[in-house]
């Protein structure tokens, strides 16, 4: 049985110096990403980027834990059930 899921990790960067931390974790996590959306919303200062992944639900995890951990990042995911 296939352990892997699909995700979409939504990623709201608030303070753009941490957008070349966020793009090189999501650089280490290349192999699993489906596909990518930024979005920058400069009369608010703020960028978002949705990224759709498939991978095992640990592996999930560690890339939104690593991407939670850069200052002025928030990150959520939402995970399918199959």
């Amino acid at each position: 049985m296939d352990s892997k899921r699909i995700a979409v990790a939504a990623i709201v960067i608030d303070e753009q110096a941490a957008a070349v931390e966020v793009n090189n974790v999501l650089h280490d996590y290349s192999d699993i990403i489906i596909g990518r959306m930024g979005l920058p919303y400069k009369e608010r200062g703020i960028s978002l980027i949705s990224v759709a992944v498939d991978a095992e639900p640990d592996v999930i995890s560690s890339l939104t834990g690593r991407l939670g951990q850069i200052a002025g990042v928030s990150v959520k995911a939402a995970i399918s059930k199959k």
